[in-house]
């Protein structure tokens, strides 16, 4: 086979350093348009964006070029740098995130998913959907050490 063939998407999940809320709506959809040119600048293609005011969710495909902590070591900085002079001065993102894949029937929920964070946060904090997310994909964490 003298090609590569892949299909490589991704569920991402960061906060804002100690889940500040520094992504207010009047600023998202800027934010969510620099994500997505920048993630198109490291070659791979943002499907899904959105989140609340200390976190974002990204539905991501990667390139088999582009490994998931090298895009988002990549990622993270340029948007810290783009941010704050237009958001927020100290604006920063939490260290680590979780990544999670997906196939390609998994879209169409994790979209949803995605589009209704607003009404989600209403019913349970970050810290509790990002411990079920762990749980979920049988992800082995230790609560001491998981928002430091």
């Amino acid at each position: 086979m003298p090609r590569t063939y892949t299909n490589l998407l991704y569920h991402i999940v960061f906060s804002t350093k100690e889940r500040f809320p520094f992504i207010k709506p009047e600023f998202r959809d800027r934010l969510y348009e620099y994500i997505g040119g920048t993630t198109r600048g490291l070659k791979g293609i943002c499907l899904e964006i959105g989140g609340v005011e200390d976190h974002i969710h990204m539905i991501t495909k990667l390139p088999p070029t582009r490994d998931v902590s090298e895009f988002l070591e990549k990622l993270k900085p340029s948007v810290t740098n783009w941010a704050r002079p237009i958001i927020h001065p100290k604006f920063e993102w939490q260290n680590g995130f979780g990544a999670f894949s997906i196939g390609e029937s998994q879209i169409p929920a994790v979209r949803r998913y995605i589009q209704t964070q607003e009404d989600h946060h209403k019913k349970i904090s970050f810290e509790d959907e990002f411990k079920k997310m762990l749980r979920h994909a049988n992800i082995e964490f230790d609560e001491r050490f998981l928002w430091k």
